[in-house]
């Protein structure tokens, strides 16, 4: 459930030129919240789950692993903020693997427990797709802010340090990711005070240097792993307060110079919130990302 930390984040209410006020949280949260078709555990946390959003109908269906944002924190947000959107493509024949993780506030969570629950989230699609009719072949990671980082962060396992105590042997392949308002230089992140989610909070994410973790964004920050070697496309607002524009198009110029296609879509007349809205244009542009890349 989306908690009230939330509101005392992100409801200001910014206000475009032509005095067209964006949507604000409550404008999305008021609304009646669809529900998922099945609840999967991968720990015995509270937020070491999945949701899953399954289509009508029988066949292997085209999936896409979900991952929200909130700050990298539980208290903020949890996976029912992503439900509208999330109902929005079950609708359209595309299944849902929404996943959930301790936040840095919660036990466990921070380095390596935020990032360890993530992947075990992704892997566990694998485990569970021949059950639920879900075609792997072209798996679609979509991330919202602080979501947006940890989905191009698994789509990056593989070239994880090998000494890093989050690389495992086989992790989930993701062939496309759409970051929504994303947050993926985690060491840019912490020198931009002006980022909604401040710049202490990645001290908590990637935790103290130690004799083991002497580079604390090694392995965490996702433009130390480039090129990932997928397509991303960066899907941000013009009038977004949360996240500023310039960590969109810092990350992709920096992604694009490592040889990956990295795309940033600039869509006008946007703040934060409309970026998991199903009726927002930028939301319509994410999906027709992302239908495109399931092709």
């Amino acid at each position: 459930m989306l908690r009230l930390a939330l509101f005392a984040l992100f409801a200001i209410t910014p206000m475009m030129a032509m005095d067209t006020p964006l949507l604000t949280w409550p404008d999305l949260t008021s609304r009646a919240r669809p529900a998922p078709n099945a609840t999967i555990a991968y720990g015995s946390d509270t937020y070491q789950k999945v949701d899953l959003w399954l289509p009508k109908g029988d066949g292997r269906h085209p999936v896409v692993l979900m991952v929200h944002g909130g700050c990298w924190q539980t208290e903020i947000a949890d996976r029912t903020l992503m439900n509208w959107i999330a109902d929005d493509l079950r609708g359209r024949g595309i299944a849902v693997w929404n996943i959930d993780y301790r936040g840095v506030d919660r036990p466990g969570g921070g380095y390596p427990g935020t990032f360890q629950d993530a992947a075990a989230a992704a892997d566990a699609l694998a485990a569970n797709a021949a059950r639920y009719q879900l075609d792997l072949k072209h798996v679609v990671a979509v991330g919202h802010s602080a979501g947006g980082h940890l989905a191009l962060w698994l789509a990056g396992r593989a070239k994880l340090p090998k000494g890093s105590v989050l690389r495992t042997a086989h992790p989930l392949p993701i062939k496309h990711v759409i970051s929504l308002g994303g947050l993926p230089d985690l060491e840019a992140t912490a020198a931009s005070p002006d980022n909604g989610c401040g710049t202490d909070i990645i001290a908590r994410l990637t935790g103290p240097k130690t004799a083991a973790h002497t580079d604390v964004f090694a392995d965490t920050s996702v433009p130390r792993l480039l090129p990932i070697g997928v397509p991303q496309d960066l899907v941000n607002g013009e009038n977004d307060r949360i996240i500023p524009m310039r960590l969109g198009i810092n990350y992709g110029a920096q992604a694009s110079k490592a040889g990956d296609k990295a795309v940033l879509h600039r869509i006008p007349a946007t703040g934060h919130v409309e970026l998991i809205a199903p009726e927002s244009v930028a939301w319509g542009k994410a999906r027709s990302l992302i239908m495109g890349a399931l092709k």
